[in-house]
């Protein structure tokens, strides 16, 4: 088992009985408390037409969240590119880095994040995504580059800014494309993990390596709720099941506050169905969580594991992310060094 940096992955949940500016304090919040925790990068990643995610203007949150910390990375995970012109996302990324210099990332993805209705809405065309999303990653590559200066379309702020691309996925296409463009990858473990161990060795076995990475680099992205007991846990954890419940039956209201008893909220295909979909969720106390992780990388040998907490309360939802840091720094400490970008 290797070393991994730990990160968090922020949803900007909505809470029943919260109103969004209280989402955004509280992420703003979970961001400066995982800093002082060296967590090593903060991302958000973009939603739409959802009431229980408050993250569809990505990059203004990561703003927000950039300028009212100090050190520690933030970006998206993800940007979904095919919602966006390419210009205009290296515009914004751009203006990003010129004024937080060396802190932020960008996470794409190829996915809608919201239903087809409003996908159609957001302007994608589904007919040419596949095809066109390599093509406007090379496009940001391009506009990022300070070659471009004699294009006669540039992206200003953008242009020469040293921004890191992250490609997302949640099926094994994008591990080849990562692969192939020499890009780290990240995988959405927390809500997709049937092609995830495929999707790793794909991207493993066919990597060429770019002068910026020349190594692969992986990050899995996983449900984490830690607690003093693991009776507490697994209560908070009802808030999380009842968030994955909402979504197979298309009620995209505000998450829930924890139930003493979650079987009297889902049926039984319903609660197979759930618990499949986060198959990879870290749930316990410190010494169980310490357990799972430890399973979990000696398994996939990830370079990073990112953590996203659905967790009702936000103190116990700072509380979560401390637990976790213990238990990633007493694993850390037994495994050997490896080599990582700086990224």
């Amino acid at each position: 088992m290797k070393n991994f940096e730990l990160s968090v992955l922020d949803l900007a949940p909505v809470k029943q009985n919260k109103t969004i500016q209280d989402t955004f304090n509280d992420s703003l919040d979970l961001a400066r408390e995982v800093e002082k925790l060296d967590y090593k990068r903060f991302w958000l990643a973009e939603h739409h037409n959802m009431a229980s995610i408050a993250s569809s203007a990505t990059s203004v949150l990561i703003g927000y969240i950039a300028n009212g910390t100090k050190t520690i990375k933030v970006g998206s995970g993800g940007i979904m590119l095919p919602n966006h012109s390419s210009l205009v996302i290296a515009e914004q990324f751009g203006t990003l880095e010129s004024l937080f210099p060396g802190r932020i990332d960008l996470g794409v993805g190829r996915a809608p994040g919201t239903d087809g209705i409003t996908a159609k809405a957001l302007g994608r065309n589904p007919q040419n995504i596949n095809q066109y999303f390599p093509q406007q990653i090379q496009e940001l590559q391009k506009y990022f580059s300070a070659e471009n200066s004699t294009s006669l379309v540039r992206a200003i702020p953008g242009e020469g800014c040293d921004i890191p691309i992250y490609i997302l996925g949640s099926s094994t296409d994008s591990a080849w494309l990562a692969a192939k463009m020499g890009l780290p990858y990240a995988f959405a473990g927390h809500f997709a993990p049937e092609m995830m161990a495929a999707a790793f060795e794909i991207y493993r076995e066919n990597y060429e390596p770019s002068a910026e990475f020349p190594r692969p680099y992986l990050i899995s992205c996983v449900n984490g709720i830690a607690a003093e007991t693991d009776e507490e846990a697994k209560k908070l954890a009802t808030t999380l099941y009842q968030a994955f419940l909402n979504i197979i039956r298309n009620d995209r209201k505000p998450y829930a506050p924890p139930v003493e008893d979650i079987d009297k909220v889902w049926n039984p295909a319903e609660k197979n169905y759930v618990l499949n979909m986060l198959r990879y969720s870290f749930i316990g106390s410190k010494e169980t969580v310490k357990k799972q992780m430890e399973q979990f990388q000696k398994l996939f040998q990830v370079d990073e594991m990112m953590i996203t907490a659905h967790i009702y309360e936000h103190d116990k939802r700072v509380d979560s992310y401390k637990i976790f840091r213990n238990a990633a720094d007493e694993l850390n400490v037994t495994a050997p060094k490896t080599a990582t970008f700086t990224h």
